[in-house]
């Protein structure tokens, strides 16, 4: 794996001052992408939800649920 210098050559940028500043006015050198942002992750892959939280999820709303259709029928009564 090689490394690529995102960071601008002085010697060839113009607009540069000694040092690496900007002067006012000047609009700076853009900046290079980087081919090399890290390893490729595999450790970690996306599954989506778990069947144990999703079922307690949907449990809950159904029972949540039920509890205000029954308090609605009692008042209705």
């Amino acid at each position: 794996m090689t490394h690529i210098n995102p960071d601008p050559e002085p010697e060839r940028s113009t607009g540069l001052e000694p040092g690496g500043g900007v002067p006012p006015g000047e609009t700076p050198p853009a900046e290079s992408s980087m081919p090399e942002a890290g390893p490729r992750e595999t450790h970690n892959p996306p599954k989506g939800w778990a069947k144990g939280p999703l079922t307690l999820i949907i449990l809950l709303v159904v029972l949540v649920a039920a509890f205000f259709l029954a308090y609605a029928l009692i008042l209705i009564l």
